[in-house]
């Protein structure tokens, strides 16, 4: 992954202006279509206004409508700071950081943040290849065995392809009902299984999958090729993050750090920075 400093950010989006612009080219790289004029035509940038106005009929588009800049009061700049700080750590930053940085409200901030984690959704292709199946539980207080007397905590599902994605998924419970399906959804009938010894995924076999297991109960890890120690090291990332930057989260909002956990895993190795990788969603997620 190329590097991206804050140098480099500071050189292509040195104002609010240069912020506008990249969004207009990147939501229209062949030219603005004129609603008006029915075609494409030439724009320039309305002083003092987030719009470009066509040239030949005066009809004013703004790029940020419908982006989650739209209708925000908050300087174009502060936003695209916020993503180049949200996309330059491994495990993330809290609203506080960026209210100290950029000195809008903590409220603001912790709006920013959860405006932009909810454009990391992605829709990925059915998992296939070596596949670990792991859930966790996160919050709350930890009592008794695993499944039980997990209070206030939320359960999270993770199924992670090996050197390739991984999806997490807040879930009701872990009961084969509710994992047999969620892992039909997402993995190919193709791949080799890998989870540990609970009884939930013993159906995994009947319902087609190639299925092995390890034994976490008698502290059996690794059986030959058979582990779950990618979607572990993926839940302890998760957790030291949480404990580390953001402290507490609440069920409400959970499944939208998971978005920006996700997100940053499965595009850690792409040739584009990650910053860009995070502004692309801008884009992809407009209405």
């Amino acid at each position: 992954m190329n590097k991206y400093t804050m140098k480099d950010f500071d050189k292509e989006f040195p104002n609010n202006a240069s912020c506008l612009e990249w969004i207009k080219n990147h939501r229209w790289p062949n030219g603005i279509p004129c609603r008006k004029c029915e075609r494409l035509t030439k724009h320039h940038r309305v002083l003092k206004r987030s719009c470009y106005e066509c040239d030949a009929c005066g009809t004013q588009v703004y790029p940020t409508a419908g982006t989650i800049f739209h209708k925000s009061t908050t300087p174009l700049r502060i936003w695209f700071q916020a993503i180049y700080r949200m996309a330059s750590t491994r495990c993330g930053i809290s609203a506080k950081q960026i209210q100290r940085e950029t000195g809008v409200t903590y409220k603001t901030a912790w709006r920013m943040f959860h405006q932009i984690r909810s454009i990391l959704g992605e829709d990925i292709e059915r998992l296939d290849g070596e596949v670990e199946i792991d859930e966790t539980y996160i919050g709350g207080r930890s009592h008794g065995k695993r499944g039980r007397g997990a209070y206030g905590k939320s359960i999270v599902a993770g199924i992670a392809q090996r050197k390739g994605k991984l999806t997490a998924t807040k879930v009701p419970d872990v009961k084969a009902r509710t994992l047999i399906p969620m892992i039909q959804r997402r993995v190919s009938r193709k791949a080799l299984v890998h989870t540990d010894e609970m009884t939930s995924y013993n159906k995994l076999s009947h319902a087609g999958y190639n299925h092995r297991q390890v034994l976490h109960g008698a502290k059996m890890y690794v059986i030959g090729d058979a582990h779950t120690n990618t979607i572990d090291g993926f839940w302890s990332l998760v957790k030291r993050s949480i404990n580390g930057a953001y402290h507490s989260i609440s069920h409400q909002y959970l499944p939208l750090y998971l978005n920006e956990f996700v997100f940053r895993y499965n595009h850690r190795n792409d040739e584009v920075p990650m910053f860009k990788a995070f502004l692309d969603r801008v884009r992809a997620a407009q209405t």
